[in-house]
């Protein structure tokens, strides 16, 4: 089946990152991919930040208030739990991502675990539910686009509460006036035009964490939750492009081969380029990421010889996951991470 009208809609109002802006270690703002579930709010001048629930001390916050508390600053890379959906056979209709929704951002904000300890989080809490200003209708059920996290994880982990993005306040379009970053986690837990906090002591079930962002094998299947980022490398398109088909055009000789990877499961360990489809395949130069949240360039010098060719890369992480060379179907059409392949004419 081809893609809908409905979803070339999605892809209208929606934008990935172009491949080439993989060279930047820290992706300039306006090529950071975007995901916008619903419509971009109008934050209220009265905004403030309402964190409560199971909480001994209720938190009320200006943005004031917040940019007066100690920041922290973190280079975070971020991608879209669907990327790669619409590689899938068959079909998966929704936002038709190939490879391109990432991003990564150097993000400010106040640490999330700090404020919840002001708070008093109560013995047997088990979420921490974090709800934007956005509001839609997504399954047939009206909502605003609320998601959580286990109390552990916003306890003991490294969540930002972010108002800021590449040094400059945080555009409408990413969140403002805040938003949650959560390193190593797929896109859909940063909820953007944050506006509240609860902690409660029963597990989430808000639609966006008990009904989408699910890995789920077929439609009656409970599936089990989206969470972190699996491994994955992307290469800079060598030469120049075709312009429909997007094939890449080199001359002969030694190719300076690019890109970054990432994983939000463990650091990334190796990463392998083919240059036959993945039939072979050797080990590229990696360099160490600017942050530990942060994807990690890489490069390798290829030996282009006149012809056709299809390139590959994958990534290793330190627990062993590794890329596989076919994706796996499932009903969302999530964590499609199989090798990017990228067709090349060598000529002189």
């Amino acid at each position: 089946m081809g893609v809908s009208m409905d979803e070339l809609q999605l892809a209208a109002r929606n934008h990935g990152m172009p491949l080439e802006a993989l060279r930047y270690d820290v992706t300039p703002v306006g090529l950071h991919y975007l995901l916008v579930h619903f419509d971009v709010p109008a934050a209220p001048e009265s905004w403030r930040l309402e964190i409560g629930g199971c909480v001994d001390r209720p938190v009320s916050l200006s943005l004031d208030d917040l940019r007066a508390l100690p920041s922290t600053t973190r280079i975070v890379t971020m991608e879209c739990a669907g990327n790669g959906r619409a590689r899938l056979d068959p079909h998966v209709v929704s936002q038709p991502w190939l490879a391109e929704a990432v991003g990564t951002g150097e993000w400010k904000g106040v640490e999330i675990a700090p404020l919840l300890e002001q708070a008093g989080v109560r013995d047997g809490s088990v979420d921490v539910v974090f709800a934007g200003l956005d509001r839609g209708i997504d399954g047939g059920v009206d909502q605003v686009y609320e998601r959580s996290l286990p109390v552990g994880d916003a306890l003991g982990g490294d969540a930002l509460l972010a108002y800021e993005l590449n040094g400059e306040p945080l555009p409408p379009q990413h969140g403002f006036p805040l938003r949650l970053v959560v390193p190593g986690w797929y896109g859909m837990t940063n909820v953007k035009w944050l506006e509240r906090i609860t902690v409660v002591d029963a597990p989430f079930t808000g639609y966006q964490q008990a009904h989408a962002y699910r890995f789920r094998r077929s439609e009656g299947d409970e599936g089990v939750p989206v969470t972190r980022m699996q491994p994955r490398a992307l290469m800079v398109p060598p030469g120049v492009p075709d312009f429909m088909t997007r094939r890449r055009f080199v001359e002969p000789g030694t190719i300076r081969l690019e890109g970054r990877a990432w994983s939000g499961l463990a650091p990334v360990a190796a990463v392998d380029v083919s240059a036959d489809g993945g039939a072979t395949w050797s080990g590229a130069d990696l360099q160490h990421p600017p942050d530990p949240a942060a994807w990690a360039g890489w490069s390798f010098e290829w030996e282009a010889a006149e012809g056709d060719h299809e390139l590959a890369c994958r990534a290793r992480d330190a627990h062993g996951n590794e890329q596989p060379l076919e994706p796996e179907w499932n009903v969302g059409g999530y964590s499609n991470n199989a090798v990017q392949r990228v067709a090349v004419t060598v000529r002189r």
